[in-house]
């Protein structure tokens, strides 16, 4: 949020320099992030000065230059190249001289010496557009006789310097949406700081506000009152629309916000102010002299200021008039009823309005605007009036015009402040330290806390109905202890703790080993987020959209469902990166993933027992191993790359990769994979991304993924033997190849469970290192080409010995298997 430096101090009698305001806000919790200079012109205008124009020709070298000699109080006139139709002798002018720094429609120049079509230029002669004096361009400035030359324009033409105060506001404080919020805090900190009462807020009065006649009187009905608790509105007419004085245009330009007109501009100046959205409607346009506060039919149309049709829901709520729709309440107005430079007659509205009504419009027709965001965050019930009476009493000041109804106030709830009972001793509790009676009354009744009942052990407060979150003790504490400054809180010199026995295994130091080690491969973790869009869930059957968790508001459709896997974040990473150039990637991820079983529905005694949530370890290759090098050529990582950090995580997961089961995986979104499951459970799955979903993330490499539920393998750790060690063995051990011939089917790890289970006492291990299809193999046929350690731990093994277990391992596989010895 925006505030400036000059518009706060209308409301504090303090002149203290904007850093230390921007200090004293920081520590109450109004956190300054950014304290920026404004000019009201750009450049303050400095280097431009009054001159006299004490000759005129046409220029040799063209048919719509001017050469000129200027007077601007220097010794010597200034020759100066002027395109200007309208430039003459005699007249009286604004100069920028050499070295002079100008804006220009946005575009910074420097004002240099130089020929113009051969002719020396020794400065510029300026229109009241290119100064931001104005916005016209027909022609240069042309000043009234009386102007002194050689006087610096700012002069004639003051600027005002201001600071933009950036502040980070937090969503629970609403009473600090304006600039009279933020002052009050001031306030309130720099009495605490000097202990004095000497400050104190100056709010513009009202009283001048009087109804002047009720001539042209229009009716408000409010149909949604949850929605709408009150409603607030009058109507003056005879108003002349028109452009705003230069004071109400730079308060509202050092804030951001650009000048359109008086009336427009008055009700963003309120709003700056007070905190209070308002909103102004061509009281013309109002059919049927009626305003009605309503939600309409699912998939309306309506055309909002911006020119964009935007079809309604029914939970929207609408400012109508006796026929159609004016305006999206408290987002967004309607390009038909809105003030036009034709304008005479405007109905002002001053409103509250439901804070979750307005969030889930705002966010449905993704549209965020001042009044949303104030809205959102819970206005002021009790100021609609006040901001009603300051705006009119402003339209009258600046746009003329009659009071001609009275204040239409409909009122559909109990706006009465919160009450709270603070006791002095949780107070001290809660600080840690004694905080003096006194000064935590006074800091309350800075912040505008009634005081309805005060003693030794308790003061009884009323709430400003402006603080909306601050409705307990707790609340009242925070508040104080805000503003006595929590720097002012000493640290204790005493730590209690207690200790504690944590669970075992430790799934968090667990987590840290496997990052750490993939982090040492090469690997970068990456944190996405956890909502996604259902387009990918309905783009492949494996995840079925029936069990997409669902946002019942979300931000965006791009983020209406939260995540059932953490692949889609990866793919996202990969092919931001790939877009910047960077095409070598190994990313990990751990992420919650989440389902919804509607099944659970109906037998639910519990409202989150159709949701559950799983903890996973996603992988990501893609690219090759290792960057190009003179002395190596790059290789592409592949699926056996994956495979390999796949079980080295399972080794430091202590899983037995005996028990593991392969299967070969059939999943859509993978062009082949495998699964993992232990004690019948799936703890891995592994492959390589198809093209289709490639394809959808626009990605043009091959990508290999692995995703591992690490739930599984925590619940695995636990069961797992203690890891033991045994010296090495004093007998060698041997090793015997054989080549047989498969059928394509037979994949590896079954010949290895088959191989294990035939002799198991001596093969200590046995490996694949080569597979062969083509030439003399049959069709339908593979070759494996597998090496065999034998050893045995009490003995050197004799050559009969290993004949008869190798006969052991091929008569078991060929009967199996199927396989013949090739």
């Amino acid at each position: 949020m925006k505030i400036s430096y000059n518009w706060l101090k209308q409301y504090v009698n303090c002149d203290s320099p904007a850093e230390k305001v921007s200090e004293v806000l920081t520590s109450t919790g109004l956190e300054v992030e950014d304290l920026i200079p404004f000019e009201s012109v750009k450049g303050s205008l400095k280097g431009v000065v009054v001159g006299k124009v004490l000759t005129c020709i046409a220029h040799p070298n063209s048919d719509h230059l001017h050469i000129t000699t200027v007077d601007v109080g220097g010794e010597e006139p200034l020759h100066i190249v002027c395109g200007a139709p309208n430039v003459a002798a005699g007249q009286k002018v604004l100069v920028a001289t050499i070295g002079t720094d100008l804006w220009i429609h946005d575009e910074h120049i420097t004002i240099k010496k130089g020929k113009i079509r051969g002719e020396v230029s020794e400065g510029m002669i300026c229109a009241e557009d290119e100064l931001q004096l104005g916005e016209s361009h027909e022609g240069i400035m042309v000043l009234p006789e009386d102007y002194e030359v050689g006087k610096p324009a700012a002069f004639y033409f003051p600027v005002e310097n201001d600071y933009t105060i950036e502040i980070g506001l937090t969503a629970n404080r609403s009473d600090a949406t304006s600039h009279i919020g933020s002052a009050r805090d001031l306030v309130a900190a720099l009495n605490q700081r000097e202990q004095t009462t000497k400050y104190h807020l100056i709010k513009p009065s009202v009283e001048d506000f009087k109804v002047e006649n009720t001539s042209n009187d229009i009716e408000v009905v409010v149909e949604d009152t949850a929605a709408c608790p009150r409603y607030s509105g009058l109507t003056i007419s005879g108003v002349k629309v028109g452009p705003s004085p230069d004071w109400l245009k730079n308060r509202l330009a050092a804030v951001g916000i650009r000048s359109i007109n008086n009336i427009v501009d008055i009700s963003n100046y309120v709003l700056m102010e007070v905190g209070q959205p308002m909103h102004i409607f061509d009281a013309d346009k109002i059919t049927g002299k009626k305003v009605i506060v309503k939600c309409l039919p699912e998939g309306t149309p309506f055309i909002t200021l911006d020119g964009v049709e935007r079809k309604l829901n029914s939970r929207n709520l609408m400012i109508c008039n006796a026929e159609e729709p004016m305006c999206i309440a408290g987002v967004f107005g309607g390009i038909k009823s809105g003030v036009t430079e034709e304008t005479t007659n405007v109905f002002l509205e001053s409103a509250y309005f439901n804070p979750t009504s307005i969030r889930k419009t705002a966010k449905f027709h993704g549209l965020q605007t001042d009044a949303s965001f104030r809205y959102e965050r819970g206005a002021d019930p009790n100021i609609t009036l006040y901001a009603l009476k300051r705006a009119a009493l402003l339209v009258k000041e600046l746009a003329g015009g009659t009071i001609t109804s009275e204040i239409k106030d409909v009122k559909n709830g109990d706006f009465t402040p919160a009450r709270v009972d603070l006791k002095f001793e949780l107070l001290n509790r809660v600080a840690g330290q004694d905080i003096d009676k006194i000064q935590a009354v006074n800091i309350l009744k800075s912040l505008e806390c009634e005081v309805v009942e005060c003693d030794e052990t308790h003061v009884v407060i009323d709430v400003p109905t402006c603080k909306v979150d601050v409705t307990r003790p707790v609340d009242v504490i925070e508040e104080i202890l805000r503003i006595y400054g929590y720097d002012n809180i000493a640290i204790p010199s005493r730590i209690h703790t207690s200790i504690s026995r944590a669970n075992k295994p430790n799934a968090d130091k667990l987590q840290q080993k496997i990052s750490d080690m993939l982090v040492a491969n090469g690997f970068y973790e990456i944190m996405n987020n956890s909502l996604t869009k259902s387009a990918y869930s309905e783009a492949f059957e494996a995840f079925d959209p029936d069990r997409n968790v669902k946002i019942m508001n979300p931000l965006s459709s791009d983020l209406n469902v939260m995540r059932q896997t953490l692949l889609w974040g990866g793919l996202e990473s990969i092919a931001f990166n790939q877009n910047r150039k960077v095409a070598d990637m190994k990313f990990f991820e751990f992420g919650n993933v989440y389902f919804f079983d509607s099944k659970a529905v109906q037998d639910a005694q519990h409202t989150l027992a159709p949701f559950s949530e799983y903890y996973h370890l996603d992988l990501f290759l893609t690219g090759n191993r290792q960057e190009e090098l003179w002395n190596h050529q790059p290789k592409a990582l592949d699926f056996f790359d994956l495979k390999q950090y796949v079980m080295g995580i399972l080794h430091q997961m202590r899983v037995d990769q005996g028990k593991l089961e392969v299967k070969e995986g059939n999943l859509e979104h993978y062009e082949y994979s495998l699964e993992l499951y232990l004690d019948g459970k799936r703890v891995a799955t592994m492959g390589k991304i198809g093209k289709k979903a490639l394809k959808l993330f626009d990605i043009k490499k091959e990508v290999f993924h692995a995703t591992l539920c690490w739930n599984s393998l925590i619940s695995n750790y636990g069961k797992a033997p203690e890891v033991h060690f045994e010296p090495l063995s004093k007998f060698p051990s041997v090793r015997r190849d054989l080549a047989m011939i498969f059928d394509k089917g037979v994949t590896f790890e079954e010949v290895k469970k088959v191989a294990l289970a035939a002799e198991n006492k001596i093969l200590q291990s046995m490996s694949l290192f080569d597979v062969y299809e083509g030439d003399k193999i049959p069709q339908g046929k593979k070759q494996y080409a597998m090496s065999f350690i034998l050893m045995s731990p009490t003995a050197t093994l004799t050559d009969k010995a290993i004949e008869k277990a190798m006969a052991r391992i091929q008569g078991a596989i060929e009967k199996e298997l199927n396989g013949i010895l090739r």
